[in-house]
């Protein structure tokens, strides 16, 4: 005769592995804003966007002479 189910055991498996994959999907994240951190001159970081950057400084239309 086949044994029951233990529905609390396969539940708490399925919770397990869910677990499992979130804090490696966190890990995933964590390292990679620990290397744009780490590098942000690197050209394909998005945390500097050097469009928006030039733009936002203040520029003078015509220069100065005392």
């Amino acid at each position: 005769m086949a044994f029951k189910p233990n529905y609390n055991q396969q539940r708490s498996e399925r919770n397990r592995l869910k677990r499992e994959k979130q804090e490696a999907k966190q890990r995933e994240r964590d390292e990679a804003t620990a290397r744009r951190r780490s590098n942000p001159d690197d050209p394909g970081s998005p945390l500097v966007d050097e469009d928006t950057a030039l733009e936002s400084q203040p520029v003078d239309e015509e220069p100065r002479t005392p």
